[in-house]
């Protein structure tokens, strides 16, 4: 029976030790990464705006060919949302709508994810131009995740977990806009 009781003392200390921690774990985090196209802003502006374009390029829209899509309004308008809904756990099921556009520089969209857990971020692509036929295309996400879970991102590196998922989409949209544009 004392072996029990020192069981379970230890069980209940390990969880309030987690917890505290949790106390002073950042629960903010984000990722920006950034790519150079060799094409014209107004091009590859163009291109990035049109939210369909994303399941091209994005890793995550390519995980499950069997992913259900729906798209909800006018592409590359605010409001346009694409749903998603797949059994694959990398994928789950979510919308992402625009937000907001300001033409030739930025998309602002909320990514609203529902399984395998539920959770808002919010992510942006913004285009600057270096020169005539040159474009530095940025891709940024952040979010929040709330106490206790925020335990996770010491566990979970998620700036560079998502870091990697983000070069590999940036990499394949530089190369659909190079070659179909």
């Amino acid at each position: 029976m004392i072996i029990l009781w020192i069981v379970l003392g230890a069980i209940i200390g390990l969880v309030a030790l987690v917890l505290i921690i949790a106390l002073f774990v950042k629960r903010d985090y984000s990722v920006e990464r950034t790519i150079v196209v060799g094409k014209s802003t107004d091009e590859t502006f163009g291109f990035l705006k049109l939210l369909r374009n994303q399941d091209r390029f994005s890793k995550w829209a390519n995980i499950d060919p069997n992913m259900k899509k729906e798209y909800v309004g006018t592409d590359g308008t605010p409001g346009f949302t694409s749903k998603w809904e797949s059994d694959h756990k990398q994928v789950g099921q979510g919308e992402q709508e625009i937000k907001r556009i300001v033409e030739g520089e930025r998309i602002e969209s909320e990514l609203r994810f529902i399984k395998p857990f539920a959770a808002i971020a919010h992510g942006y692509m913004t285009t600057t131009p270096i020169s005539k036929n040159e474009t530095k295309v940025a891709w940024g996400f952040n979010s929040r995740m709330n106490y206790p879970m925020n335990i996770l991102l010491v566990a979970m590196n998620m700036e560079k977990v998502l870091a990697k998922d983000f070069d590999e989409g940036l990499s394949n949209m530089k190369k659909l806009v190079e070659s179909e544009l």
